[in-house]
């Protein structure tokens, strides 16, 4: 019995191994339109990557939830854990990053001649989520708040770009999503906030009262709204408010 939080651990693994499976498979391509504007063609299996990496959240939140209830919190438990964490939200978020790098190099002048040296930066993201869940696992101060964003919170975030990218008509959010500098942006940002000492609050419940609870509470509210309004393009908005609601944890800290 002890080890049924370890299975939904594994479980969140095997979910991140189906994300990078179908993230690589072939048929992502760059289509020229009539009007001579290129556009990404992705098959849609390429989207259960994001369907996947949710999936993997999902049962992140649930292994830790199940090992207290059950009373199996371990040290293999955390390590098993982290070691799935990294492949779900740092190696297949980094791989959809890769796949989005490849076609705006290759739509971009000579870009069938580039260099790979163009698409590496991506794999600076599985290499800060690395980094920051073995501190994570070292230091034992992480129980009310995190230090650097947390990794499913990144990967998250990345895997809802396939979902916002497939369903927006946008000609500049479609120029965005091709642009590679938007991208080493991106990862530059996300592999700061994850390896910096920032404070970000945990979103564990220690009791469900709204005076103890009222940025997570808030955050919840928030994010319920934001998804009945604005469905995947949601989960931006949602990163940003929890970086903001996550600030008064640092004034906090502070004094």
């Amino acid at each position: 019995m002890k080890q049924i939080p370890n299975i939904f651990t594994l479980l969140n693994l095997f979910f991140g191994c189906l994300a990078i499976i179908v993230t690589l498979q072939s048929g992502i391509s760059l289509v020229t339109t009539n009007e001579g504007e290129q556009m990404m063609n992705m098959p849609e299996p390429v989207f259960m990557a994001s369907l996947y990496i949710a999936l993997a959240a999902v049962i992140d939140f649930l292994d830790g939830f199940v090992a207290r209830l059950m009373h199996a919190v371990s040290p293999m438990g955390k390590q098993l854990d982290s070691l799935a964490d990294v492949v779900s939200f740092g190696v297949a978020p980094g791989l959809i990053i890769y796949q989005f790098l490849r076609l705006s190099v290759a739509g971009g002048e000579d870009g069938l001649d580039a260099s790979v040296v163009w698409l590496l930066p991506a794999l600076i993201l599985p290499c800060a989520a690395a980094w920051r869940l073995a501190r994570f696992n070292l230091d034992e101060t992480q129980s009310d708040h995190f230090k650097g964003i947390p990794a499913p919170a990144a990967g998250l975030l990345v895997a809802s770009f396939p979902l916002i990218f497939w369903h927006s008509s946008s000609s500049a959010v479609i120029g965005m999503f091709l642009n590679k500098w938007v991208w080493y942006i991106v990862v530059l940002l996300l592999s700061w906030l994850m390896v910096s000492n920032i404070p970000f609050m945990s979103l564990k419940f220690k009791d469900y009262s709204f005076k103890n609870n009222i940025y997570r509470w808030i955050l919840v509210l928030l994010s319920v709204v934001l998804l009945v309004l604005f469905k995947w393009s949601a989960v931006p908005l949602i990163f940003i408010a929890y970086i903001l609601l996550s600030l008064p944890l640092k004034n906090t800290q502070a004094s």
